[in-house]
């Protein structure tokens, strides 16, 4: 069976979209920040900075859906856990990430191990399992990938962080210009006050080129959090906000294209233990 003319033109798009970024941003939180997630720790980190999970020391899991410019056949669903080990000897995490539809779809499953080296510095890395599928004719090509982080915290106020995505460009197919991008990503995080932080970032994968990005948080206090931010290529905003309620916490994000429109963000995360 061949592939409709849509698909062709879905994969097009897509690709338009992600900006040769294999390494889809997740998370409803992140997302709201515009996604300026190198320096935050949280379950997330399994998936934006492994070095984030160093500093972690509840096991937890999340869920998330972005239908990403109210297309179904761009939806983008993800899962992650964290399981810190006994006596701070670090903390495993596992994400999955599906996106897309029967006719064109990419997967990640990534596991990664992060550790903090005491107060002030934390190392992570992750090895993943990627996979595209395009129609019945071109089948599923996949490769292997890896990824590598780092955060400091200068000072109680100050934290940066740096992450590298697949820096020996993996192959997807037996063809050498089919690689997948490398990403080199560095930040920081800006702690005002216990209610408000700045996150700063800088995104530069092997095609394109260099993003800015900038998000801010606000814990209004009891269970509510605000959060808002703006990207550049293309310019972009994003706003959202989050509710912990207990040992489960629901953000929402929207984040805004200027040209495709809104990106609608769901993500329900649980804490197992005190």
């Amino acid at each position: 069976m061949k592939i409709p003319l849509f698909s062709f033109l879905f994969c097009s798009i897509s690709l338009a979209i992600n900006g040769g970024n294999d390494n889809l941003p997740i998370g409803a939180r992140s997302s709201a920040l515009a996604n300026t997630s190198l320096t935050l720790v949280d379950v997330w980190s399994a998936h934006h900075n492994q070095a984030g999970l160093g500093f972690i020391s509840k096991a937890s899991a999340g869920v998330s859906y972005e239908n990403r410019f109210q297309l179904a056949e761009t939806g983008l669903s993800s899962a992650v856990i964290a399981l810190p080990l006994k006596n701070n000897k670090g903390t495993f995490g596992l994400s999955v990430r599906k996106f897309g539809y029967s006719q064109y779809n990419e997967s990640k499953i990534g596991l990664g191990f992060g550790r903090s080296f005491g107060d002030h510095l934390s190392i992570g890395m992750q090895l993943n399992y990627q996979s595209i599928q395009i129609g019945d004719i071109y089948g599923n090509k996949s490769a292997f990938t890896v990824e590598v982080g780092a955060m400091y915290k200068l000072s109680p106020e100050l934290t940066i962080a740096a992450h590298i995505y697949n820096p020996s460009r993996s192959k997807i197919t037996e063809f050498d210009q089919d690689r997948l991008p490398a990403i080199m990503r560095l930040g920081m995080r800006y702690q005002f006050s216990k209610r408000v932080f700045l996150a700063v970032e800088t995104e530069k994968d092997t095609y394109n080129k260099a993003v800015l990005r900038c998000g801010m948080e606000y814990f209004v206090g009891d269970i509510l959090f605000l959060r808002a931010g703006v990207a550049s290529q293309p310019l972009s905003n994003s706003f959202g906000f989050g509710l912990k309620l207990n040992k489960f916490q629901v953000d929402m994000a929207g984040n805004f294209h200027p040209v495709l429109g809104i990106s609608p963000q769901l993500s329900l995360t649980y804490q197992f233990r005190d």
